[in-house]
């Protein structure tokens, strides 16, 4: 019963964000240098912890200072003083709560607020709802589902017009004949 409920308190991957990926250590004094993927790594300088997978767990780490450089983070973490203490976090990739991104206004998004939204084409009407998306190495595609087939949708300003956060609708101009080459 303890390890059921435990569980039910532990966060996940699917309650966080990926921010980056602690590259090696900084410094002699036990500092680490996280590569962060962010468009706006400025947003995060003021975190107070993070989250590191450790054996298949989500751990939280502490963090008592963050400089920023450039797309960099250098991280000091209590009770972590030397380069040996801190190379064994090289490698590991770092989370955030769901709860820390910033709030996108406009037809800007993150790709996990997608799934669920309808999808309305100029010419088409509504052609289904957003059932995933999926990042290939060169183009991120929306993956909509509409009658039983599946229509993927690139995700680029000449297609995305309109985002409705309130009503989860997405308003699209999909490229001429893209929509009816899968539904044929």
């Amino acid at each position: 019963m303890a390890n059921s409920q435990k569980n039910k308190n532990m966060i996940t991957k699917d309650d966080c964000f990926y921010l980056g990926k602690i590259v090696k250590t900084h410094g002699l004094k036990g500092e680490l240098t996280i590569k962060i993927d962010a468009d706006n790594p400025s947003a995060y300088t003021k975190m107070d912890h993070f989250f590191v997978e450790m054996n298949k767990v989500l751990t939280p780490f502490f963090v008592t200072k963050v400089t920023l450089s450039g797309d960099k983070f250098f991280i000091s973490l209590p009770d972590v003083d030397t380069v040996d203490a801190a190379s064994r976090y090289v490698g590991k990739e770092v989370y955030l709560p769901m709860e820390m991104l910033p709030k996108l206004k406009g037809n800007k998004f993150y790709f996990h607020e997608l799934p669920g939204f309808s999808v309305v084409d100029d010419q088409k009407g509504d052609i289904g709802t957003v059932k995933d998306v999926l990042q290939y190495p060169t183009q991120a595609v929306i993956q909509v589902e509409f009658q039983g087939k599946e229509i993927l949708l690139p995700i680029v300003d000449e297609v995305i017009k309109k985002l409705d956060r309130n009503k989860k609708i997405l308003y699209i101009t999909a490229p001429e004949g893209l929509i009816d080459m899968y539904l044929e």
